[in-house]
């Protein structure tokens, strides 16, 4: 049944706002935390949690540095582990829905 694979699918990567993050990430490979913060909507405190986790996971790698020894600036790569964990859910999402495509609904007459 599709509605339990649904249940099974990757929480760490499911959950709203880490999935716009992860998707961004798989987009285009690299992003500056300003960048992913406005993309995504989220305040500074809740990206910074979700990245944490993300980053727990090893599905992403954070990297703080200065930009000519004064200007902070916080970049977000995804790891290989990540693009092929995006890869999978998305696979897993798309066969879901084929399934649940197939299904017709039943006409009934009065």
């Amino acid at each position: 049944m599709p509605f339990k694979e649904l249940a099974r699918l990757d929480k760490t990567v499911h959950e709203p706002a880490r999935l716009a993050i992860m998707s961004a990430l798989y987009a285009c490979t690299i992003a500056e935390f300003l960048f992913l913060q406005e993309l995504t909507g989220l305040t500074k405190g809740n990206l910074s949690c979700h990245l944490s986790k993300l980053e727990e996971a090893g599905l992403i790698e954070v990297d703080k540095h200065f930009i000519r020894k004064k200007i902070p600036q916080t970049t977000i790569r995804i790891t290989p582990k990540g693009r092929s964990t995006m890869e999978a859910y998305w696979k897993k999402v798309d066969d879901i829905r084929s399934v649940i495509q197939q299904w017709r609904p039943v006409e009934t007459t009065r």
